[in-house]
């Protein structure tokens, strides 16, 4: 769905979900994984943490952190709490990082709603929620730069739900355009749950005769860790050998 929203033709894939946090690129009929998280995901984290300082859930809680982390400017600036910056080789970690910053809320210092007299030491809610996006997204534009590098690759295509940041958006089109590629920011209706995407996947596998998708309704069910390089991507050709 994503290359057909955007024409992108063979990108490196930022995966980014409530569900899922993967780097992917297609190679030998398959997308395979480069890099991922080894816990949870992205957007189990944000909304964990919006929960934790007591952000509404209209319309999500991701959205509202990204809404909190937009009160930096120029004119006031946010405070940038240092966390845990994890990248394990192509991999990243959060669950620790939250376990940080949820306790940064349980100090004396965490002022959950801020004004002009605050002291130097405290951090409000907008800060918290600015400094995690911050660190969050380098990681993730980390670990798409290196999988750039790896499969010689100028585009990146973001999809999944995180994908609708436009802060994520834009620090990686920063970093594509540093190596001379390009961002395609998929549309945020595809990026959220949706059935089209679902619809898509059925009607390729019954144009180009998957038999993993040949099933009739009766005998389907739901594997829930069904992992992306498990799907055979009959709907695209094989480029044996690519990205090895």
């Amino acid at each position: 769905m994503g290359r057909v929203a955007t024409s992108a033709s063979d990108p490196v894939v930022l995966y980014v979900s409530g569900g899922n946090t993967q780097v992917i690129a297609y190679s030998d009929g398959r997308y395979r994984i480069f890099g991922e998280t080894i816990d949870i995901a992205v957007g189990n984290c944000l909304d964990r943490f919006a929960r934790v300082v007591g952000l509404s859930n209209d319309p999500s809680p991701g959205y509202n952190i990204e809404l909190e982390a937009r009160k930096h400017c120029q004119e006031r600036p946010l405070k940038f709490v240092e966390l845990p910056y994890v990248v394990k080789g192509m991999d990243v970690s959060f669950s620790g990082l939250l376990t940080f910053i949820e306790d940064l809320t349980k100090k004396k210092e965490f002022v959950k709603n801020g004004d002009e007299t605050q002291g130097e030491e405290q951090f409000t809610t907008a800060d918290l929620c600015y400094s995690l996006q911050e660190t969050i997204f380098a990681m993730l534009v980390e670990i798409t730069e290196r999988t750039m590098a790896h499969c010689g690759q100028n585009s990146v295509l973001i999809v999944g739900g995180v994908g609708c940041n436009k802060r994520l958006q834009h620090m990686m089109a920063d970093m594509v355009a540093d190596r001379g590629g390009t961002l395609c920011a998929m549309d945020h209706r595809y990026c959220i749950d949706n059935g089209a995407m679902i619809a898509q996947a059925g009607m390729f596998g019954l144009q180009f005769g998957s038999e993993s998708m040949l099933v009739k309704m009766e005998e389907t069910q739901c594997t829930q860790r069904f992992r992306t390089d498990q799907v055979e991507v009959v709907w695209r050709p094989k480029t044996r050998g690519k990205h090895a």
